[in-house]
């Protein structure tokens, strides 16, 4: 079971997002981030790649991209967060659930009044 934490602006659809490492952060770094609209941290991640390839080379450059990795990784879901908050969104529940569509209905039998800001499919 993941948990997700449930995040809500007025007259916005809900946004989960899970508890757990975010392998798609690992692989794809700032790419990632900017997909899922966290454009401060993905512009940071970015450059600290940048700097690192051009400051440094060879088993040096390989430790600190995979250290970077790693670090986007363990962090990826709460610089999403993170952005969702400047974003002005507020964190109201946490669910679990198997997926993100048991931890969504879970939370629409919770709060009913949400059903009509969430469009299915979307999520």
């Amino acid at each position: 079971m993941t948990f997700y934490s449930t995040h809500l602006k007025p007259n916005a659809e809900p946004i989960l997002v899970p508890e757990r490492f975010a392998w798609g952060a690992l692989v794809f770094g700032p790419l990632w981030l900017a997909a899922h609209c966290a454009w401060i941290p993905a512009v940071l991640a970015f450059v600290a790649g940048l700097l690192i390839v051009t400051l440094t080379h060879g088993g040096l450059a390989v430790l600190l991209m995979s250290g970077l990795a790693a670090i986007l990784g363990l962090t990826g879901n709460d610089l999403r967060r993170w952005s969702l908050e400047r974003r002005g969104y507020v964190l109201v529940h946490v669910f679990g659930g198997r997926d993100e569509i048991e931890a969504m209905q879970r939370l629409l039998v919770h709060r009913p009044d949400l059903e009509a800001r969430y469009r299915p499919g979307v999520a």
